[in-house]
């Protein structure tokens, strides 16, 4: 028998994604985990403070290579980078928008290219826009800090980051969620107004990631149906479909064949 039994959804990034799954967020990483249970195991794969360049050393070792039976499959793979790449110089988490797009490309093809150690053609790529910026709160957040802390992020600036994103989901032909669209209009475009969906001007509250909790589904919907969640069958059977007088029949079964 295989040494694992479940399927993975995981999701790659920075602070944003590691902050989807803190109480109150529950409009995200709870809520994926609910929909996807007995289907596929939902993985928090967020880390705070990292940019592209960072995190791919860190991929590297999260993706299992195609020669390890043993590792299991990961069905959606979502790659959500972008909130730290843009920031200004000199910050040391500042990533130029040109190796931010090659890191992003590096990302994929290590996951949908032949030639890599890793090549999981079964597995569906999402790319995540971050969010808008909101720099007045932003700004007023760094000012109050012992000692005060100059603005770190622009508006424009992290848009471009945004539309890079999905310019290299289309070039790649992988599935995109634009974050930052889908916020920016739920403001009515209103710099001010991004407080109803981020706590401190750079991160989500719930409200934000209840929406882009929304964005994701409908894109996997859209995008990926065959890894909807109402597409995919439980991995192990309903108990009312075991077999009762030998259950080991159908229990040790790990998954069809692909």
């Amino acid at each position: 028998m295989a040494a694992h039994v479940q399927d993975v959804f995981m999701l790659f990034g920075d602070s944003i994604t590691q902050e989807g799954w803190e109480p109150g967020h529950n409009a995200f990483g709870q809520r994926l985990t609910h929909v996807y249970a007995r289907k596929l195991d939902v993985l928090n794969r967020g880390f705070s403070g990292y940019n592209t360049d960072w995190g791919i050393p860190v991929f590297e070792q999260c993706i299992a290579k195609t020669s390890d039976p043993s590792a299991p499959k990961i069905r959606v793979l979502a790659i959500w980078f972008g909130a730290n790449d843009a920031c200004i110089l000199p910050s040391p988490q500042h990533v130029p928008l040109a190796r931010f797009v090659a890191n992003l490309k590096q990302m994929v093809g290590m996951v949908k290219s032949p030639a890599s150690p890793r090549y999981s053609p079964t597995t569906r790529i999402i790319l995540i826009s971050p969010p808008p910026v909101d720099t007045f709160v932003r700004r007023a957040e760094l000012q109050a800090r012992d000692p005060p802390i100059a603005l770190d992020r622009g508006f424009e600036v992290t848009q471009g980051y945004a539309e890079a994103v999905r310019d290299v989901a289309k070039e790649e032909d992988v599935a995109f969620v634009d974050v930052w669209t889908a916020v920016w209009e739920a403001t009515g475009k209103d710099e001010r107004s991004l407080s109803k969906f981020l706590s401190d001007g750079l991160h989500l509250n719930e409200q934000g990631y209840q929406l882009v909790y929304q964005e994701l589904i409908k894109t996997i919907a859209t995008k990926y149906p065959d890894v909807h969640y109402d597409n995919l069958g439980p991995t192990f059977p309903p108990w009312a479909e075991i077999d009762w007088e030998n259950p080991s029949n159908s229990l040790y079964t790990v998954r069809k064949a692909d």
